[in-house]
């Protein structure tokens, strides 16, 4: 992800929790626990290991963790093989691996497709 992001992204590591609503204008990489609604400017990552709770928008998403709640992205999102989504995902582009899970709705804005892909990276290693 950091070479995609431009600027260096805001960071809630492996281990931490946040409760209440997180606004970035920038990047966003998610190790750990939040509990909140999210507005992230830039592209959001959700790690394996990580877990938010709540309505986000986003630029652009990867997530490989656990959220419980809906998503909406305004370009492209990728959902790793490792992701748990319980809610509605939203994108204009969606790109998604074999062995993911959603449980909701799924919405794509744009004209293409959704994109089936078998992960190359082992489960376990962060995206990006």
């Amino acid at each position: 992800m950091l070479d995609r992001v431009g600027n260096a992204p805001s960071l809630l590591a492996a281990g931490s929790r946040v409760v209440g609503d997180v606004e970035t204008a920038g990047a966003l990489m998610v190790g750990g626990e939040v509990i909140g609604d999210g507005h992230i400017g830039g592209e959001l990552s959700i790690s394996a290991g990580a877990h938010w709770q709540g309505q986000l928008l986003a630029q652009r998403a990867l997530i490989a963790g656990r959220l419980t709640g809906g998503i909406t992205v305004t370009d492209r999102i990728e959902i790793a093989a490792s992701a748990v989504i319980l809610g509605r995902v939203t994108a204009r582009m969606i790109a998604m691996a074999r062995g993911a899970t959603i449980d909701g709705e799924v919405t794509v804005t744009g004209s293409e497709p959704i994109v089936e892909f078998d992960e190359r990276r082992e489960r376990g290693t962060p995206p990006g």
